[in-house]
């Protein structure tokens, strides 16, 4: 079968090989063939090296497909069923789980550890475990979810990743009330899908930040009631909230530099939440002195904050409501063979979601 693999963290280009075979099958394991992967701006973050991946690597943790075969042991899928790739599923049996914080349960990263893939006699690695930029990926049994048979392999995709963590960071995490002011900082496929959150929750304002005079745009037709450049913040601030702060600002780029941003554009009493994958040596800073004066409430939100099979049955019931534009964040679709158009489109901003058909 054919892979997109980056053979040395660094690399900006991925070759498409031929020949690759997937490794790991058996009990407890799941064979699917991918139908559609996305492209999530933590794959480029893993092969600059931002997030901590092993090299060489097959990029991709966004899919959906169709299951070719089912090892011992698996009851809850069967050949020939659809489903969607969870690259962070929850065991059932952990302190985090039986807590209630199944978003926090880290039995699916141990995938991470092992190769998935193998070509001719050197081992490959899936992002985050899994590796969808291939056209067959083997996984644990948690991470192949059921879809409806209405849900189309693209949106399926999207709800793996980008759409669950942005729904999730405003329903799930900040829990955003109706009224509200809402800044969202990053205005790509996660970015855009806070402020659908933000929209379904009725926050009065929502201001979309971004460098991008595309994504800016964009943000517009998906709800923001006004969309800035980084510059643009402090008077957007001035103008819908006097002055005094956004009640809640979602950082979704992932550095110190724009959390700190964030960080005081939200008004004492109200509440930052940090989307953004960042990197280990980036350090935000803040004084214990306003950490103590303000009363800002700091929120990491993972993957939507959330149980992840409730939060992918929320945000499908929604979109078949039309409250959600799901077919609207796929902007590009691209071949496996031209993948590094969609890694470019990525990087440029031009794409809020590229779509890599398999």
């Amino acid at each position: 079968m054919r892979a997109a693999v980056q053979h040395k963290t660094g690399q900006e280009t991925l070759d498409v090989l031929d020949g690759v075979q997937t490794v790991g099958f058996g009990p407890g394991k799941v064979r699917i063939r991918v139908r559609a992967a996305g492209l999530c701006h933590s794959d480029l973050s893993a092969m600059s090296g931002v997030l901590p991946q092993r090299a060489p690597l097959v990029p991709g943790h966004e899919g959906a497909g169709d299951v070719v075969e089912v090892g011992e042991g698996v009851t809850h899928v069967r050949p020939g069923d659809r489903v969607l790739i969870c690259w962070l599923p929850p065991c059932g049996d952990c302190a985090s789980c039986t807590r209630g914080q199944t978003h926090l349960c880290l039995a699916g990263l141990t995938n991470a550890a092992a190769p998935n893939f193998r070509h001719r006699s050197e081992d490959l690695y899936g992002f985050a475990g899994t590796g969808t930029f291939a056209e067959e990926v083997v996984v644990g049994a948690g991470c192949a979810v059921p879809i409806p048979d209405d849900v189309p392999y693209e949106i399926a995709a999207l709800l793996g990743c980008g759409v669950t963590t942005g729904l999730g960071a405003v329903l799930n995490t900040a829990k955003v009330e109706p009224g509200a002011s809402v800044a969202v900082i990053g205005c790509g496929g996660v970015g855009i899908s806070a402020i659908q959150g933000a929209k379904v929750c009725g926050a009065a304002r929502i201001v979309a930040v971004d460098p991008v005079a595309s994504r800016r745009e964009a943000a517009l037709r998906f709800g923001a009631t006004e969309a800035v450049a980084p510059e643009g913040l402090t008077d957007a601030s001035s103008r819908v909230t006097s002055g005094e702060g956004f009640d809640y600002v979602f950082e979704v780029v992932g550095t110190s530099a724009t959390t700190r941003t964030a960080y005081e554009a939200t008004r004492r009493g109200g509440t930052l939440c940090v989307v953004g994958a960042g990197a280990l040596d980036d350090h935000f800073r803040v004084s214990m002195f306003e950490l103590f004066f303000d009363e800002k409430r700091i929120l990491p939100s993972l993957y939507g904050g959330g149980d992840v099979r409730r939060s992918y049955d929320r945000a499908i019931a929604l979109w078949r409501a039309g409250r959600v534009d799901l077919e609207g964040l796929i902007t590009h679709r691209v071949p496996l063979a031209r993948v590094n158009d969609a890694i470019e489109q990525m990087r440029t901003g031009e794409a809020l979601r590229t779509w890599v058909m398999l």
